[in-house]
């Protein structure tokens, strides 16, 4: 595959190609996706390692959703000249908080992991998912999806991905680094990585394009399929 043909797309915290099937039925059949699903790791440098040994072409374009945007970011810092253009998707930049707000992060992330080992993940996605989604989605079938996709993750992978994101290195080094086309796309109902981060991180990267998908929460690649892809079909054409 050429770099323009090719696009990597990394899925988040426990999702997996699911993220983006609704998504790649809206791109034009010369661009070839490649999902970047990973293996069983506890580290995101490691995740960005695995990216670029396992990837399909040389050179390609490369787009992360959520924790898939901190790996993806973290390939520009390994590997940047292998990336032809970037798009950062529902996502950030910074490392864990230190003082109480970093502990009570870290407390969420492991309430949440002791309900997958008790409850299983399903129960997971049924706590999780409402702060993920648009309040229009409680209850439909992006929704349903949503549920199903959570359910299908390992509890030891979400545990592993967990302590990933307890650890993420900060990566505003490598904003400042960037130079290749880049999109940074945000659902304007992001709890979770609202709409002032983005704006934000697009000002950290020369010539980055911001943009903003109506109506969706943080999984915007499944609440408005068309929109996204249509924001990357102009991206990948820069």
């Amino acid at each position: 595959m050429t770099a323009a043909a090719c696009l990597v797309l990394v899925p988040g915290l426990a999702c997996d190609a699911a993220v983006w099937t609704a998504m790649q039925a809206a791109l034009p059949a010369s661009v070839q996706p490649w999902i970047a699903e990973g293996a069983l790791q506890d580290d995101i440098g490691d995740m960005a390692r695995t990216l670029l040994r396992d990837a399909p072409a040389e050179r390609f374009a490369l787009a992360g959703h959520s924790l898939g945007g901190r790996i993806a970011l973290e390939v520009m810092r390994q590997a940047p000249q292998r990336v032809s253009h970037l798009a950062l998707l529902d996502t950030g930049w910074q490392p864990r908080a230190g003082g109480e707000a970093g502990a009570r992060e870290q407390t969420q992330r492991d309430e949440l992991v002791e309900i997958a080992r008790r409850e299983g993940m399903r129960a997971v996605g049924e706590r999780w998912a409402p702060g993920m989604l648009h309040a229009d989605r409680l209850g439909d079938a992006v929704h349903d999806e949503v549920l199903a996709m959570v359910a299908r993750q390992s509890v030891e992978r979400f545990a592993a991905q967990q302590t990933a994101l307890l650890a993420r290195p900060d990566a505003a080094d490598v904003l400042a680094r960037i130079h290749c086309p880049t999109l940074v796309l945000c659902g304007r109902q992001d709890g979770w990585a609202p709409l002032e981060r983005h704006e934000e991180m697009a000002r950290r990267i020369a010539g980055a394009r911001l943009a903003v998908v109506e109506d969706s929460g943080h999984m915007s690649p499944m609440e408005q399929p068309a929109a996204v892809a249509a924001e990357l079909v102009a991206w990948l054409e820069r």
